[in-house]
């Protein structure tokens, strides 16, 4: 009878290591990165900082920021940190509320020039911003977010992680939402028809790889 039961599980070994099946270790802690610490540089070519301004009730304005670079931490699949820098001297403008080209106001071109300018976020005193996530509850961040050279703490919401252990790379999202005044960005159009929403919505895609 020993040695039948010896024989059953010398073959159940020997069918899992010829499946690729691996035995657990001895504390039963999985290696994939949904269960362990994972830190990640993002890939600045594949993230983007998307954001929307509003002009309230007439129209809305879209684009995305690119970053420079940045880290981020994961612990059992949860963002744990992250640090960003991005840039704040270019611009790609995504929807289409423009007057044509050569028009005397109102273009694509004017309104890139003037978000660059004083009145909105100083770039050539301030071509960077960044982001410093200082603490995570659930999928909810708390960080530090400055732009031009003024830091307030904001929270980063709706966050997703999606790791793909294949490649030890990962996607994660995000959203954020700001008040400029907070950061002196308080141009006005002085026209009560014309009034710029002070809170601009920020949403966050990350592509990076395992360091």
């Amino acid at each position: 009878m020993k040695l039948q039961l010896l024989s059953a599980v010398t073959l159940v070994a020997a069918t899992l290591a010829s499946c690729g099946g691996e035995a657990p270790s001895g504390d039963g802690t999985a290696t994939d990165s949904t269960a362990t610490a994972m830190t990640y540089a993002i890939d600045p070519a594949t993230s983007k900082l998307s954001w929307a301004g509003t002009m309230l009730r007439i129209k809305e304005h879209t684009g995305a920021l690119n970053f420079v670079n940045g880290t981020f931490s994961t612990d059992k699949g949860v963002l744990t940190a992250g640090d960003f820098v991005v840039d704040m001297k270019n611009y790609t403008m995504s929807d289409t509320n423009y007057a044509p080209d050569g028009s005397e106001k109102g273009t694509k071109a004017m309104l890139t020039g003037h978000l660059m300018s004083a009145d909105f976020f100083a770039v050539d005193s301030f071509p960077t911003a960044t982001l410093k996530i200082t603490s995570v509850t659930g999928n909810t961040a708390t960080a530090d977010l400055t732009v031009r050279g003024i830091t307030n703490s904001e929270s980063i919401t709706d966050i997703v992680i999606m790791p793909n252990d294949m490649d030890k790379t990962v996607k994660a999202t995000g959203k954020l939402g700001f008040d400029r005044q907070k950061y002196g960005v308080a141009w006005s159009s002085g026209s009560q028809d014309a009034v710029l929403n002070d809170v601009i919505q920020l949403t966050v895609e990350l592509s990076g790889k395992a360091q």
